[in-house]
């Protein structure tokens, strides 16, 4: 099930590194459809220059250039824009041209009614061209390749929106921020690791989500937390008293204080290591007993690492010969700690444990929003 939800939120991290793409292009070629367009825009512009000083017969502020209805002559208006504006490399529109307009003011009186008038006669559209006496010119027009760039630009960055608003809607409680802070501060501490194994999952940068998730999962990222059932106390499930034997080991500068989120987490992680690697103390006897972990056991490693050897040496307990790397293995090994440490913890428990644990970087994943509704309603994995 897990490897599901990988493949979907790789596929969707591949969409959206697509789309990411997809739009660099797009953009790529606006700028460059924005550079050809304001050269023709200057290009026109010489042009409408050169003909303004080189073309005989080119209206002047006195000519009249279309007689009027009623013989009156008027003076044609001149548009410095009225010249046509063609692209070198792009012909008008279909059925597209330069519109001329009849000579006509429009906002003088006893101008004719064109529609009620039939017998009023049409200017020479050469006239027109020779005099630009028009009212309305051909409209400047972005290429059909930049009309369709910007198109698909905005098509894509929508969809490039949305993804992220929807990768982006669900989140971690903020207490997890508040947690993984002070696990950060904890695991400076160089003596979580297991001894003397030197096993540091529950430290490592890649795995050391299973802090924040154990302490989300039993006491809801509260360090005032207190079990009358049980005397635990504080971020992680341990005992005051299991806690104090094993802060012992970690050198803390005063007295175990499980309600003290930096000394909970320290205590966490190394009994979360011993868990895992085995530890070796000294017996009541004075000489060295040998604790195994669940990485002592050849069937934990097989489905930890999908080889079932294991190195040991005198003195040490036994350790995989192979790393803990793939997810699924990691995740039967959080859920495999999860019940060791919190006892007579069900395996639906430890399976959100798994779960929180692999989703780490996916708080929107359906399996985790269904995990923090239940802890929303104060019912904690046990």
């Amino acid at each position: 099930m897990t490897t599901q939800f990988e493949d979907i939120i790789r596929q969707n991290s591949q969409r959206l590194a697509d789309l990411k793409k997809t739009t660099e292009e797009l953009e790529r070629e606006l700028s460059e459809a924005r550079v050809t367009l304001e050269r023709q825009l200057n290009q026109a512009y010489r042009r409408r220059t050169a003909v303004a000083d080189q073309v005989p017969g080119y209206p002047g502020p006195a000519e009249e250039v279309i007689p009027r209805h009623g013989n009156v002559p008027v003076q044609a208006r001149f548009e410095p824009d009225a010249l046509p504006y063609y692209s070198m490399d792009e012909p008008p529109f279909v059925g597209e041209g330069p519109q001329f307009g009849t000579g006509y003011l429009a906002d003088e009186p006893n101008v004719p009614d064109r529609a009620q008038d039939d017998d009023i006669d049409e200017p020479d559209p050469t006239l027109g061209i020779a005099s630009h006496g028009r009212q309305s010119a051909y409209r400047r027009r972005l290429s059909r390749r930049s009309i369709l760039a910007i198109s698909a630009a905005g098509a894509v960055l929508v969809t490039v929106l949305a993804v992220i608003i929807s990768s982006s809607g669900a989140s971690w409680p903020a207490s997890v921020a508040t947690v993984q802070a002070e696990i950060a501060k904890a695991c400076q501490n160089p003596d979580v690791v297991s001894e003397p194994g030197q096993v540091n999952f529950a430290c490592a940068k890649a795995t050391r989500q299973i802090l924040w998730v154990f302490s989300l999962l039993t006491s809801n990222d509260n360090p005032n937390f207190a079990d009358t059932k049980t005397g635990r106390q504080g971020l992680e499930p341990i005992t005051p008293s299991q806690g104090g034997a094993v802060a012992a080991s970690l050198n803390l500068h005063h007295p175990y204080d499980p309600a003290n989120p930096v000394d909970s987490i320290a205590v966490a992680a190394r009994a979360i290591n011993d868990i895992i690697g085995g530890a070796t103390v000294t017996g009541t006897n004075g000489n060295p007993v040998v604790q195994s972990g669940l990485e002592s056991n050849s069937g934990n490693c097989l489905r930890y690492t999908g080889s079932g050897v294991v190195t040991s040496r005198r003195g040490f307990p036994g350790l995989c010969a192979q790393p803990v790397s793939s997810p699924r293995g990691q995740e039967n090994l959080v859920a495999d700690v999860y019940q060791k440490w919190i006892v007579g913890a069900s395996a639906a428990a430890a399976h959100d444990a798994a779960t929180l644990f692999s989703n780490a970087g996916n708080p929107g994943s359906p399996q985790v929003q269904d995990i923090l509704r239940k802890l929303g309603n104060e019912t904690l994995a046990a």
